[in-house]
């Protein structure tokens, strides 16, 4: 017993592996109660039995053994680890446990099994029970069977593989054991229920007695899809929602489940494919040429046995499929024939895609044979042509089978059809596209007329099935002129027709998905499609996709697809119009002419036919098109004398009224034939030239460009005349611009241009080669081929010509195509026209057919024995392809064997070869598809060529050949991953850097891409290092189009080590993965509705660095805007804007360039803070940070910019340059993604020595910054460091124009990195031993302080100026000059305390600061100027400089809400004053509107009505403390008072959210409005109605519309209510003219969304309102002030462009009348900076000519009722001579004055002005600061007040902001008292009652004022003033009203006294709100002091006084409330 005692005490673990059975037994109990009891599957525990699991199951001990199966099972379930077990434990099952004989074991070794299945491991444990099959135990391969029967019944097939089980079934039904064969039996009916049929082919050769057996299995099977009930880990979720939902919702799940699994299983697949090449006969191909029939047909039955092989192995069938063609075509024993055509199929079912490559070369001889007449020889044919379409495409056969269609054979033809509609059968409308269709069609519409009935029924079917594929919308247009009884027949056709949806049609039919459309989104079709109508039969899973492609680029397609096709077809219809006799004509003509007309046609008094011709004219104009008879009024114009008019102007009209006929009637060819010919005639006359043009581009439009264009040349050239052809070739060139280069026949062209440019004549030399300039824009290079033989001397013209064309986009066609597409929907137009455009060029170019050339000989010489005669044979090849220029498609046997060649053992024939072969893909095109798999495939083997100038000649022709072919073809299929999968390191290399590059490019790819990826995962571990590097770079791109998920799934094949190293390079690619490139939209020259042009808004400010002049600062309304909008253009439209190079650049180069890797900086960042790579921070760079950034770089950066930027050459980083200069709009998020990349490499180009590269990179940085800024992007830390110091560095530059433009970039960049922030960096650039770079530095920190203030001085100022007073002793003068004049600006800013700042100084440089102060303080220094010229950059940074708001673009929306008030505030401080700037303050706004339409509480009703309601009653009393000046009481009026507070109280209630309270206010305005006695009481009160008005209708579009419950009813009834009263309001002229800018933009604003708003149309009266909008509109632009409408045309420009330019062109229509009272300086400052954000090319690239048009016409109204004085109205624009609208001006004078001398006045008198204007900023600064000085001293202050008021009324546009600024606040509120006080005594008293209006003070806190002057609360920082400054203002305002009681009667507002604006202006509504909230709270504190004032003022009204103090104790509290809900 001791031994017994001895293993109780071990621990378990050790007791599971004692040789006593009883101790083990006892082991596996407790390890079994230990796993139960271990809940977390993570836990260390399990790891200490890792090793035991396997002796648990293989226990030799039964009993034990048992014991041990359960704890394994347990283990298996629960540890984390047990997946590392699976192979041990279930081969340990298989061989131990299933041979036993307890039942119970067998199962617990089932249940093992199954539960490794479900931890993921199925693979693993499939392989072991397939080992297990070979056991020699029976009992154990039945186990296995049975286990694998379970584990798929439960699993389901998706996770159990069939093909290796299916595979040994057939050797489990042939076992001698009965168990087997019926275990055998149960898994085949297992499998059956889940593939059903595709199981019988590889079960077909078991015994029949067992088939049978199944087949009655199968049979009892029932048919519902099987569904899995057993998951994977990772699929448990589904299960859980699978049981919730056993009811009709989970099954449909499970259907779709299964829906996805049932097909994917192919019968195909699950074969073993055999090799019978060599099997064939050593004999065969001498046998297949024997004389005997007898011996051809032993051949051909040896091959009939070999192909009944269902599934052939790939390889080299060219040989093979050539012989048998042979016998088809040839033979001719029709028996042979049909075996022959047998064996093709065989070969076709069997090799399926592969056989593709051999179909072009069958196609032909299988269709031309159809003349055979034998029905079971058709019937052969017709079986192996219909497999071996399922092999290809259609697109790829389509040119052979157009080719027989015109053969003259019935048979052939009825054939062909028939053919053509089976292979319909198997297209979906995606991979039918129209321009597949449409040769089809043209082809079918011709056999539909044969006289054989069976050619027609034949193409009757062909067509209806077309229609039932893709739907009678894209069939129409090519069905036009087809009559009823045939469209009904075809109709009838496409009804009966059933459709073929099977996986192959599938897999073909993707085929054919974007090849012929590569203009429209490729997305394999998914795009655009959501109204497909018209796919009428139900399709299958796998074909989802397949009705795409097709949707809307389709629809217009039924009216015609925007090209020429629907021109084509209903062209078609209009043309039919036969040729009339001359009476006939005379009768026609006579019904529609006056008489007198007809009778004095030829009458020889040339002014009775000019006066017969206006009639004729007049006549004609008010015809109606369809009564026009075209025909016969043209052949009445040529009738005698016809174009023989000798009389000029009745030529004229003559040719005017051709044109109005072409362009009012239904004009046809045959009318065009009547005159064109007396057009040319007339194109080149002097005087009638331009009217024959007209006429002719008239006719274009009715008969179509190309049609007219062909006659026009022809004619041309068929006459002597050069006027005339060159003319005619100028007209052509214009027409081709205007209405695109579709359908035009180049060949035709050529043959004439080329006549030209051989003239004598020069003017049609360059009108030729003009003309072929126009061609390039849209044919492209290929052009040039055609003029290669011409003399040197004029292809260098035309060469020049080429290249001044070079990098344009063809402009986009305007005519031509409103006529005859139904309004070609967006789509339609964007989706297909480019490609339309590409692809006709392509198809237009003349090709010629080579086939004949390649020779028998030919071919036989290329593949001699004898080198050098197979040279020879390359060279004729050559030779032969170089002669053609462009060829067809068809090159009979040159594709073999050149594919010889380029294995050829000699490499320069390779070379040879590869040379050829690029030739070829530029002869043929894009038709060199269909070549790709038998051609373009050998070409990427040679990639593996060891020679490495045979593999770049390589790479060159793949991508020669995939320019041309696009990607789709190679990735198709098996072929490339066959490629990858030879382990050739350098053909790895090469394949996958090649797939690099193109596949980032590519919007989607054949899921065959997925084939590929096994074979990357094997050259990720590679062992040739650069294979795994090139693997690892393709990473990203495989998952950009896979996705993560399948290609993590790809790796379960891998062996467990391998698999963890490429998840985790998935893993890290994963993070780089770049997202896949946008579709290429036309939104580029378009802007996107509403909000487009607001991303280019914010340009214009930080891009001129000078918005602002000394004089007139105003700033920009596009600032105003930018906040609000600029976050949601962004969002909206930096995704959709997608590069857009130059159409001509090769294809790699269209995609964008730079990628955006989400989260890609961030990493960078983190790695350079890890230290994981080398930080940015060197002298000069060294290799390896050159290498770190490429690497960097490769991920984000597009592969060929890459090349271009790491160059050798300077050129090429010119070049890169040039790029990123053009993709910086189009791709904002890119070049943010990248900045850092970028930034670092404009670095290294600082250590360049080239200067142009220099100058472009400074060029590129000023727009980048700007760009940056628009954006509100702050820059990183590490961006920073990593670029400012070098860009410092270049600040000492010896040329001046470098450091001009470093100056200006850092300037920039103080707008993206706090100036706080670059102070040290520039800091750091003074102690360069450049001493141009220390001067440049001390004065940039100059202008740093001079802007910013002192805070920006790092680290303290004291150590800063002491570092900067170093350098006044420094030994260069530049650099002792910058010291003090910098010193010198802290002392302007900071008064005497610099001298304590700067420490000790020697007495030297001590005597010569305080001299330059001295000497400053006479003259003040350019420094102010220049200051003012910086501001509006730096304005944006003030408030960042305190905090930095962004930290870059993560924060990116937040923080543009919470922050940009503030930025935005101190902007509108420094730039004080235009109304708009204010506009920007969005904030209180926004809360304002928040409350009043989310919170239902009291609050929302109270706020407006706190705001506004007793306004009065709390001012007033204050403001009037003098009561003899009126005659009525102390008090004032009460009427009025009580007038105004009700007026303000109910304007109040406009605003309400309850529409009830809302309706009763506008009625009680409504009365007031109504009565004119009493409409005046509404004046002063409009702003403030009008901001209510609007904000309610806010209110109702955000609210009320999407508010379900509210009766629709009642928000028409309140619309009406404010429309009309609006009305009302805008009949008063008076009343009218107060509405302010801010208020009338945001109205009208309101007013055009009102319009625009859908879901008012939806509503019955919604009409009925829009219309009375527009009314309403048409009276605000009527009668409001003209200056503030004219205005807003620009800030609403971004809005709504079509209705804001109708409101302009109307208010252009009253300019007549309102000239006079419009402030025309005003309107000229909005036009031009409307002109600055909007260039002509940006207005030009719109759809319509609209804004354009009206820009002009209003500036050309302008001028003609100014005349020359407009020039005098632009006082208010910065520096002019830049501005596009002074050019403007200029031109449109120059035209209306005579050339003589009063323009050269003007001239000099202008430049005498600048001149003048320029000398004088000095002097007023002189002079102003004298003033200031008086001011400031005791004795003057008096005087100087008065100066500066006289100053300001003379200048009242002065700019005195600057000499306020720096001043204390008591100093400035003493300025503005002074100023006042001084009004008062001058102007007299009381200029403004107090009824009018909003009452004075608070004018002055909400109207920030016009002119630079001191902002009305006097504080430029824009934080909020404290009560403190109130406080003080009280005091004083008391003080006044104690000394000067007699002066005060009203006080009018600050504006009034600076400069008086015509009306006060009030900024905006949210102003309006903010400063009504700082009154209040004014006020409240004015009552607390104001005990003097109401012993004063309240002397006869002490009622008033108690209510109101009562009222202010409710307005404290309601205030309170207030702040503390807001908070």
């Amino acid at each position: 017993m001791g031994d017994d005692s001895e293993w109780l005490k071990l621990p378990v673990d050790q007791k599971c592996e004692h040789k006593l059975w009883k101790a083990r037994l006892s082991g596996y109990e407790e390890a079994l109660k230990i796993f139960q009891k271990i809940k977390d599957e993570k836990s260390p525990e399990w790891s200490k039995f890792l090793g035991l699991i396997k002796k648990f199951v293989t226990d030799s001990n039964a009993v034990v053994q048992l014991k041990g199966l359960e704890a394994a099972l347990v283990y298996v379930e629960n540890a984390h680890v047990a997946g590392k077990t699976t192979g041990e434990v279930v081969s340990g099952v298989v061989s131990k446990v299933f041979n036993q004989p307890k039942a119970k074991a067998k199962e617990l070794g089932i249940e093992i099994c199954l539960m490794y299945i479900e931890i993921e491991k199925g693979e693993a444990v499939q392989e072991e029970l397939l080992k297990g099959l070979d056991n020699k135990n029976p009992k154990i391969i039945v186990a296995c069977i049975e286990t694998l029967r379970k584990a798929l019944s439960e699993f389901g097939s998706k996770i159990i593989l069939l093909k290796p089980i299916i595979k040994v079934l057939p050797k489990l039904f042939e076992s001698r054991e009965k168990a087997v064969r019926d275990e055998a039996k149960l898994i085949a009916v297992e499998i059956y229920r889940w593939i059903r049929d595709a199981l019988r082919p590889p079960l077909q050769n078991i015994n029949s007695v067992q088939l049978k057996e199944l087949e009655e299995e199968w049979v009892k099977l029932p048919t519902s899809a099987p569904r899995p009930t057993r998951f994977l880990r990772s699929q448990q979720e589904l299960e859980a929602k699978l049981e919730q939902q056993q009811s009709a919702g989970g099954d449909a799940e499970g259907g779709g489940d299964d829906g996805d699994e049932l097909p994917q299983i192919d019968a195909y697949e699950l074969l073993e494919a055999v090799e019978i090449l060599s099997k064939l006969p050593k004999d065969f191909y001498d046998k297949i040429e024997a004389k005997k029939w007898q011996e051809r047909k032993e051949a051909l039955e040896s091959v009939e046995v070999l192909i009944k092989n269902p599934k052939l192995e790939a390889g080299d069938y060219a040989d093979l499929v050539k012989a048998l063609k042979k016998v088809v075509g040839k033979d001719t024993n029709v028996m042979l024939v049909a075996l022959a055509a047998k064996c093709l199929t065989g070969l076709a079912v069997g090799l399926r895609k592969k056989f593709g490559q051999y179909a072009g070369h069958v196609v032909p001889t299988i269709l031309e044979k159809f003349k055979e007449k034998k029905p079971q020889v058709v019937q052969a044919l017709q079986e192996a042509i219909d497999a071996i379409f399922l092999t290809t495409t259609l697109q790829n056969i389509s040119e052979d089978v157009l080719a027989v269609m015109d053969n003259k054979n019935p048979t052939i033809k009825q054939q062909t059809s028939l053919f053509i509609a089976r292979s319909f059968r198997h297209c979906t409308a995606s991979t039918l596209p129209k321009s597949l269709l449409k040769p089809f069609c043209a082809a079918l519409l011709k056999h539909i007329n044969d006289s054989a009935p069976e050619v027609r029924d034949a193409a009757f079917e062909a067509l209806g099935t077309a229609l039932k594929v893709v739907g009678e919308k894209a069939v129409n247009p090519f069905l036009a002129d087809v009559d009823k009884l045939k469209l009904d027949k075809i109709k009838e056709c496409s009804e009966k027709v059933e459709l073929i949806h099977g996986k192959k049609a599938g897999l073909a039919a993707d085929k054919k998905e974007f090849k012929p459309l590569p203009g429209r989104t490729a997305a394999s079709g998914a795009a655009g499609d959501k109204d497909t109508k018209d796919i009428s039969a139900p399709k299958p899973g796998p074909l989802k996709k397949a009705p795409a492609a097709k949707g809307k680029p389709a629809a217009p397609g039924g009216a015609g697809n925007t090209g020429t096709k629907n021109k084509k077809g209903l062209e078609t219809k209009e043309i039919v119009e036969p040729e009339l006799s001359i009476e006939v004509c005379e009768e026609k003509a006579s019904a529609v002419l006056p008489p007198t007309c007809i009778q004095l046609l030829d009458s020889s008094n040339w002014k009775e036919r000019l006066a017969c011709m206006e009639e004729f004219q007049k006549a004609v104009e008010l015809m109606d098109r369809t009564e026009m008879p075209c025909q016969a009024l043209v052949r009445m114009l040529a009738k005698k004398p016809g174009w023989k008019e000798t009389n000029f102007q009745v030529m004229q009209m003559k040719l005017h009224i051709v044109a109005l006929i072409a362009q009012k009637g239904n004009f046809s060819k045959t009318s065009a034939q009547v005159v064109l010919d007396g057009l040319v005639d007339k194109i080149g006359d002097v005087k009638c030239g331009s009217n024959a043009k007209e006429a002719m581009t008239a006719i274009a439009e009715a008969c179509m460009l190309p049609w007219t264009a062909e006659q026009v040349v022809s004619m041309a050239f068929s006459q002597k005349n050069p006027k005339n052809q060159s003319e005619t070739l100028n007209w052509l060139s214009n027409a081709i611009k205007e209405f695109g280069f579709s359908g035009l026949n180049v060949k035709a062209f050529i043959s004439n241009v080329k006549t030209a440019l051989a003239a004598t004549n020069p003017a049609v030399r360059t009108a030729a080669i003009t003309l072929l300039g126009v061609m390039y824009l849209y044919v492209g290079p290929s052009l040039r081929m055609f003029f290669e033989d011409e003399k040197p001397a004029l292809l260098s013209q035309i060469d020049a010509e080429f290249e001044k064309m070079q990098g344009q986009s063809p402009p986009a066609p305007t005519r031509g195509i409103s006529k005859h597409s139904t309004s070609g929907t967006d789509e339609g137009e964007d989706g297909d026209e480019p490609d339309d455009g590409s692809n006709d060029v392509v198809d237009l170019l003349p090709r010629t057919e080579i086939s004949d050339k390649i020779t028998s000989e030919l071919v036989s010489k290329i593949g001699d024995k004898n080198w050098k005669i197979r040279k020879e044979g390359l060279d004729e090849v050559a030779g032969i392809i170089n002669e053609a220029k462009f060829i067809q498609p068809n090159i009979g046997e040159l594709p073999p064997a050149l594919k010889g060649r380029l294995n050829d053992s000699n490499k320069i024939l390779v070379q040879q070869t590869l040379n050829i072969l690029q030739q070829l893909a530029v002869a043929m095109g894009p038709n060199i598809k269909q070549h790709v798999k038998n051609l373009g495939i050998p070409i990427i083997t040679v990639l593996g060529d060891s020679k490495n100038n045979v593999r770049a000649a390589a790479l060159a022709t793949v991508n020669a050949w995939a320019e041309q072919t696009g990607m789709k073809e190679w990735l198709e299929g098996e072929d490339l991953s066959e490629e990858l999968k030879k382990e050739n390191p350098f053909l790895r290399q090469e394949l996958l850097g090649w797939l690099a590059e193109k596949l980032p490019t590519l919007r989607s790819t054949p899921t065959d891409l997925i084939l590929c990826v096994p074979h990357l995962y094997s050259c990720l571990e590679d062992r040739n290092g650069d294979v795994r590097k090139k693997a690892q770079d393709a990473l990203p791109f495989f998952m950009m189009h896979l996705g993560y998920e399948k290609m993590a799934k790809a790796t379960g094949k891998l062996k467990p080590t391998s698999k963890d190293q490429v998840l985790a390079m998935l893993e890290k690619a994963k993070v780089n993965m770049p997202a896949k490139p946008a579709p290429p939209t036309k939104a580029t020259s378009k802007p996107m509705g509403g909000s487009a042009p607001a991303k280019f808004q914010p340009a214009s400010a930080p891009a001129e660095d000078c918005i602002s002049s000394s004089t007139e600062p105003k700033p920009d309304p596009k600032k105003a805007k930018a906040p609000g909008l600029s976050s949601k253009a962004k969002s909206a439209q930096g995704k959709k804007m997608p590069s857009k190079t130059s159409l001509k650049e090769d294809e790699d180069k269209s995609g964008p360039i730079f990628i955006v890797v989400p989260n890609g900086k961030e990493q960078r960042m983190k790695d350079e803070k890890g230290l994981k790579v080398l930080k940015w921070n060197f002298t000069t760079p060294r290799d390896e940070y050159i290498e770190q950034l490429k690497t960097q770089m490769s991920s984000c950066v597009a592969k060929w910019l890459q090349d271009e930027m790491f160059h050798s050459d300077f050129q090429h980083h010119n070049k890169a340059l040039a790029v990123m200069v053009d993709h910086l709009e189009s791709e904002k998020e890119g070049v943010i993604g990248c900045l850092d990349l970028i930034l670092k490499w404009l670095t290294l180009r600082f250590f360049d020595t080239n200067t142009s590269v220099l100058m472009k990179a400074l060029e590129y940085l000023k727009l980048l910054f700007t760009l940056l800024s628009e954006e509100e992007y702050h820059l990183t830390e590490n961006e920073a460091s990593s670029f400012i110091p070098y860009l410092v560095v270049k600040v000492g530059e010896p040329k001046d124009v470098i450091r001009k433009d470093v100056r200006a970039i850092l300037n920039r960049m103080c707008l993206v990195y706090p100036a706080s922030k670059m102070f040290p960096f520039i800091m750091e650039g003074t102690k360069s031993k450049n001493s141009k770079q220390r001067a440049e530095c001390l004065e940039e920190l100059g202008c740093l302080v001079e802007s910013y203030g002192m805070n920006v001085c790092q680290p303290t100022p004291g150590k800063a100026l002491k570092e900067i007073a170093v350098h006044i002793g420094d030994r260069d003068n530049a650099v002792r000059n910058a010291a003090l004049n910098t010193i010198v600006t802290v002392y302007n800013v900071h008064g005497d305390q610099v001298f304590k700042l700067i420490g000790n100084l020697s007495e030297k440089d001590m005597s010569m600061l305080e001299e330059r102060i001295k000497r400053s303080a006479k003259r003040p220094s350019a420094a102010p100027i220049k200051q003012v010229e910086e501001k509006p950059q730096r304005a944006q940074n003030i408030s960042s400089n305190a905090n930095m708001l962004r930290k870059g673009p993560a924060e990116d929306m937040s923080s543009k809400l919470k922050y940009p008030p503030f930025a935005s505030l101190s902007q509108a401080r420094s730039m004080s004053g235009h109304p708009e700037a204010a506009q920007m303050v969005r904030r209180e706004f926004q809360l304002d509107l928040d409350e009043i339409e989310n919170d239902n509480g009291t609050v929302r009703c109270e706020m407006p009505e706190l705001v506004q309601h007793k306004l009065d009653d709390i001012f007033e009393p204050v403001l009037i403390p003098e009561p003899k000046i009126r005659a009525v009481s102390p008090h004032f009026d009460d009427m009025h008072s009580n007038t105004a507070s009700t007026i303000n109280f109910i304007i109040s209630q406009v605003a309400s959210g309850d529409i009830s309270t809302s309706i009763q206010a506008l009625t009680q305005i409504d009365e007031v409005l109504r009565q004119e006695d009493k409409a005046e009481a509404m004046s002063g009160h409009i702003d403030q109605f009008l901001i209510a008005t609007f904000m309610q209708l806010r209110l109702i579009y955000n609210t009320h519309m999407a508010d379900e419950k509210l009766e629709k009813d009642e928000i028409i009834k309140l619309y009406s209510c404010i429309i009309g009263n609006m009305i009302s309001l805008f009949q008063i002229e008076s009343l009218a003219r107060e509405a302010s800018t801010g208020v009338l933009k945001d109205l009208m604003h309101g007013l055009i969304t009102l319009m625009l708003d859908s879901r008012i149309e939806d509503l019955e009266e919604g009409q009925q309102v829009i219309r009375s909008v527009n009314l309403l509109v048409v009276k605000v632009l009527e009668k409001s002030d003209q200056t503030n409408i004219l205005s807003l045309g620009h800030p609403l420009f971004c809005l709504h462009l079509e209705t804001i330019m109708s409101c302009l062109w109307r208010m252009v229509r009253l300019l007549p009348d309102t000239i006079n009272s419009i402030n025309l300086d005003r309107i000229l400052l909005d036009i031009h900076i409307f002109m600055k954000v909007f260039p002509k090319e940006k207005l030009k690239q719109c759809k319509s000519e609209f804004p354009i048009r009206t820009l002009k016409t209003l500036l050309h109204t302008l001028c003609k009722l100014k005349g020359p004085k407009i020039l005098d109205h632009l006082t208010m624009i910065d520096n002019k001579n830049e501005s596009e609208l002074e050019a403007h001006l200029c031109r449109m004078m120059k035209h209306s004055m005579d050339q003589t001398g009063s323009k050269s006045d003007k001239e000099t008198e202008k430049g005498a002005s600048r001149i003048d204007e320029k000398s004088s900023k000095a002097k007023v600064n002189d002079f102003l600061a004298e003033i200031f000085k008086k001011i400031g001293s005791k004795e003057n202050t008096k005087e100087g007040l008065a100066e500066l008021y006289e100053y300001k009324k003379k200048y009242s546009d002065a700019d005195i902001e600057p000499f306020l600024k720096n001043s204390s606040q008591f100093f400035q509120s003493y300025v503005e008292r002074g100023l006042r006080v001084i009004e008062m005594e001058r102007e007299g008293k009381g200029r403004i009652s107090t009824s009018t209006g909003i009452s004075p003070q608070m004018e002055v806190t909400c109207v920030p004022t016009p002119t630079s002057t001191v902002s009305s609360i006097g504080n430029t920082n824009g934080e909020e003033v404290g009560p403190s400054v109130y406080l003080e203002r009280l005091k004083i305002l008391r003080q006044r009203c104690g000394l000067d009681n007699t002066k005060q009667d009203d006080r009018p507002p600050l504006t009034s006294l600076l400069s008086k604006p015509a009306v006060p202006t009030v900024a905006s509504s949210t102003d309006m709100l903010h400063s009504k909230l700082s009154q209040l709270r004014e006020s409240r504190e004015q009552h607390q002091h104001s005990d003097l004032d109401s012993n004063q003022t309240h002397s006869s009204g002490t009622v008033t006084s108690s209510s109101s103090t009562a009222n202010i104790d409710d307005l404290k509290k309601r205030l309170e409330r207030i702040k503390s809900s807001r908070k």
